[in-house]
């Protein structure tokens, strides 16, 4: 059976339905451990790519979709472990610590790789300005003890990696659209309601012939209005009540 190559020109093209979504671990050790020890992949899937080269978005690829590529790591200075992570518009930037791939093969867990994370920064050095982009870089963790002990008693002979090569995942962080267009609602609305007013509401029933004769009784807002008076015009309207109570009585 011929080797599945999904990559053409330096870009991932998947027959319609399917999807690259793997684990970090999968990530680790189905991938980047066999292209360290030349070992085959299970897919052509991940093209090489010397990421630094370019910015990140001049990469080949969908710049909405996330996108994997096997690179080099390339010495910033000659005689040290720091990477050179300068493009050409920018640089990249490690954030917070390096995080661990545990494999979950076994009895035992054991440490396969490490994943850093990488924000992207326009302009030079310490003063670029920070954009949306993100890279996850992966690598193996002590590479000898990585390889499987039938793969290193091989032939008799031990298996050397082949170069310093990592994983990157890129991607463009999206911001959250959860609250957009939502009106936000004013503090003072949050507050709890101001308390009713001691005096007690009074209810007229305008089945009645005269509104003034008395007021009903009933609580039900269905067949009448109910109006919040003060102490003085709750006098006014009980003097008033019994005059017109008189003139009734006289007739």
């Amino acid at each position: 059976m011929d080797k599945l190559n999904f990559v053409k020109n330096g870009v991932l093209r998947l027959p319609p339905g399917f999807r690259f979504h793997p684990t970090d671990e999968e990530l680790v050790l189905q991938y980047l451990r066999r292209k360290v020890y030349s070992f085959p992949l299970p897919a052509s899937i991940i093209p090489e790519v010397e990421v630094c080269k370019s910015d990140p978005w001049d990469l080949p690829g969908d710049l909405d979709q996330e996108r994997y590529f096997f690179s080099t790591r390339e010495a910033k200075y000659p005689n040290g472990n720091r990477s050179n992570r300068a493009t050409v518009s920018g640089y990249w930037k490690a954030t917070g610590i390096d995080r661990q791939i545990v494999s979950s093969r076994g009895s035992q867990s054991q440490v396969v790789g490490m994943k850093k994370t990488l924000v992207f920064y326009r302009g030079k050095p310490p003063s670029g300005s920070k954009t949306d982009w993100i890279m996850h870089e992966y690598r193996l963790v002590n590479p000898e003890a990585s390889v499987p002990p039938k793969i290193m008693n091989l032939n008799q002979t031990p298996v050397e990696p082949m170069e310093s090569w990592v994983l990157c995942r890129i991607f463009l962080k999206r911001r959250s659209s959860k609250n957009e267009g939502e009106t936000p609602v004013p503090c003072q609305n949050l507050k709890e309601a101001p308390k009713s007013r001691k005096n007690k509401p009074v209810f007229y029933d305008f089945m009645t012939r005269d509104l003034n004769l008395a007021p009903s009784s009933s609580s039900s807002g269905s067949s009448g209005v109910t109006e919040v008076s003060s102490h003085n015009n709750t006098d006014e309207h009980e003097e008033s009540s019994c005059n017109s109570l008189r003139k009734a009585l006289k007739h």
